[in-house]
């Protein structure tokens, strides 16, 4: 939700179309980097299937549901070295930083997309 959430798009009007929007924009990354993505989101899932990225939500609501899933990601991880998470919470980057995984700004992942 931070890379959504990184420009003003009025996406809070339509969540289902921002994540839509977004995954088939992580299909796009993916496919041309060759890397393994992973989204999770938060809210109640809809369909969002995808056969470049791998599309999570939350495994329960409220706060930080999606940050604790995406900790417990890098934690179970077999090599947590190799993975990047992007994320804009402070929190959540110290987290994941601390079991092993690297992290990049929301705003920063975003340029890469649009790039």
């Amino acid at each position: 939700m931070n890379v959504i959430g990184s420009r003003p798009t009025g996406w809070w009007r339509d969540r289902p179309r921002a994540m839509r929007e977004l995954t088939q924009e992580l299909e796009r990354f993916a496919r041309r980097g060759g890397d393994a993505v992973t989204v999770v989101f938060d809210g109640r899932p809809i369909d969002l299937a995808s056969d470049a990225v791998e599309v999570r939500f939350a495994s329960r609501r409220g706060p930080d549901a999606a940050d604790d899933d995406i900790a417990k990601l890098v934690r179970e991880d077999g090599a947590p070295h190799e993975l990047t998470v992007v994320t804009s919470d402070w929190r959540l980057a110290r987290r994941v930083e601390a079991a092993g995984a690297h992290t990049l700004g929301a705003g920063a992942f975003r340029r890469r997309l649009d790039g």
